[in-house]
């Protein structure tokens, strides 16, 4: 098998693991919900007023109006956050995330020389699943 087969055949079976399949429900269920797109909208129009003051030039910003419409914007992002459904997709996103990491550590090690078969992408860093705070795998 070349190596295309192979990533297809991976691309299948990510689309089969349960991980995989509960992502996908969730991100309907946000599509489906009414109040959590009303929110969205909000949230973004909340977002574009923002940027739209920021890219003013300094001495036509409004200081008192920029900090005012960044706390409107906090607080619409946090309400957004607070949906059952938006809080239920940031949970299994995550476990997405996790496995996709997996296997991309695996697939580095692999190009790196380690034997796909006993590399252990757990032992080659400390990696909490979030790239946010992440210093770079490997």
């Amino acid at each position: 098998m070349d190596a295309i087969t192979a990533a297809r055949e991976l691309g299948k079976a990510i689309q089969a693991d349960p991980r995989y399949k509960e992502y996908v429900a969730a991100k309907e269920a946000n599509d489906a919900d009414e109040g959590l797109q009303a929110l969205i909208s909000d949230f973004s129009a909340k977002r574009a007023r923002f940027q739209t003051e920021m890219q003013k030039e300094p001495d036509q910003q409004d200081e008192e109006q920029i900090r005012v419409m960044n706390k409107e914007m906090q607080d619409a992002y946090g309400d957004v956050m607070k949906n059952v459904n938006m809080a239920n997709f940031a949970v299994v996103r995550n476990a997405l995330d996790v496995l996709m990491n997996e296997i991309n550590m695996i697939i580095q090690m692999s190009c790196e020389g380690e034997d796909p078969d006993t590399c252990d992408p757990h032992a080659a860093h400390s990696c909490g699943g979030s790239c946010a705070t992440c210093g770079g795998c490997g």
